[in-house]
């Protein structure tokens, strides 16, 4: 298991979209070690990474609630000299429960 824990000193950001269809928090995310994510290319390097989560809002007139529709995870593009950074969609599950493996374990 991968240790993850939020940046200190750092808060989430939610970003509200004019048209109110849909709401945007990105929020840094530290990794101790070095991790495997499914859709990602190699071992990414131990760091703080921003988590983006879009949502919209539920269709209830009793409470505002809302549904993720997608999370990512902003990562360094290794291994191309035309790309700064990648944007990769990952499962909040596999995010929350740390399921992503340490360099060490190979792929998932």
């Amino acid at each position: 298991m991968v240790p993850v824990h939020a940046a200190s000193n750092a808060e989430s950001t939610t970003i509200q979209v004019t048209d109110m269809t849909e709401r945007r928090t990105v929020r840094p995310v530290t990794f101790a070690e070095a991790f495997v994510l499914e859709g990602a290319d190699g071992i990414q390097p131990p760091g703080t990474y921003l988590i983006e989560a879009v949502e919209e809002p539920l269709d209830s007139v009793s409470f505002l609630g809302f549904r993720r529709i997608s999370t990512a995870i902003t990562l360094p593009a290794v291994g191309t000299a035309t790309l700064s950074r990648q944007v990769v969609g990952i499962s909040p599950q596999e995010l929350q429960t740390g399921s992503m493996n340490d360099g060490t374990a190979g792929s998932a």
